[in-house]
């Protein structure tokens, strides 16, 4: 029977893959925490880790009509950003995957009543929300990595639903399985007359005060592995526009348990600003 072993919220932003110099540049010359703490996790856990699996719910992977889940074998190639190919450019990534575990993510998606399509087209598009996390924390290691979409249609209840399904996969399979939500807490960015004035670290950067507390409320529940506090004030939270209406968080607790996700987190690195948005690496160690 497979099981999770661990879960993470991770950050995923550009500016962890430029090179060390324009990072503190940035920064006021300060090396960002985001950076150290993927360092840390990788050595504390991924790098030696009891695991066979990572499935990255995906926040900048944008799908409408349906969840989509990777059933490559094998994805591989150079990844350059549309959205900033100045910073993320010719970005080589060579990723093991699971059709299996995919294929059987679809089909309990479908007993759930939800839409999940595995795909292994090699043209589907993979994003740096994937990529990057998976420099830092799967490059060089051999461990397979699939990645599910964000459907932009979708509900709170959908995101929960399709991480149930991901656990009804997971548990009906042999694997030993690590979750990560890739992605933001709030996510409003500064215009860009503004923008170049807010790019170093510090929280005085978050786009607003309720912002940055509203994170905070969220952060400290995590932490203490209240997860029911998370998702029970949702709606609030949208006021201040979690990336991807937060549903890569949302997937990964649904997969835990929902409203039973009970485990604590420890934090990798400082909560920090990028750009008006709220960032942090949490980890969740399953394994008591």
């Amino acid at each position: 029977m497979g099981e999770v072993v661990a879960s993470a919220l991770i950050a995923h932003v550009p500016t962890i893959v430029l090179p060390e110099e324009v990072r503190r540049s940035l920064n006021n010359g300060k090396e960002s925490t985001l950076v150290t703490g993927l360092e840390k996790l990788r050595s504390d856990f991924f790098k030696g880790g009891d695991y066979d699996l990572v499935i990255v719910f995906d926040s900048h992977w944008f799908t409408t009509v349906e969840f989509v889940v990777t059933s490559h074998s094998r994805r591989s190639g150079y990844f350059t950003s549309e959205e900033l190919p100045r910073g993320m450019s010719q970005r080589e990534y060579d990723i093991k995957g699971d059709p299996i575990l995919a294929k059987a993510i679809e089909e309990a998606g479908a007993k759930r009543g939800t839409w999940i399509t595995a795909i292994d087209d090699p043209y589907l598009p993979i994003n740096y929300a994937t990529t990057n996390v998976w420099e830092y924390l799967g490059k060089g290691i051999d461990k397979p990595w699939i990645s599910i979409g964000v459907c932009q249609t979708a509900t709170v209840d959908d995101f929960l639903t399709v991480g149930q399904a991901v656990a009804d996969a997971i548990e009906a399979s042999n694997k030993r399985v690590v979750l990560i939500a890739s992605g933001a807490m709030s996510h409003t960015f500064w215009p860009l007359k503004e923008l170049r004035k807010h790019e170093a670290a510090g929280v005085e950067h978050i786009f607003s005060k309720d912002a940055y507390e509203a994170d905070m409320v969220r952060l400290e529940a995590l932490e203490r592995g209240d997860h029911a506090q998370v998702l029970d004030t949702m709606d609030d939270f949208y006021r201040f526009r979690p990336e991807a209406r937060f549903g890569h968080y949302l997937m990964m607790a649904g997969a835990c348990g929902g409203r039973q996700y009970k485990v604590a987190g420890e934090r990798y690195g400082e909560y920090e600003n990028s750009i008006g948005t709220g960032q942090v690496h949490v980890f969740f160690d399953h394994r008591g």
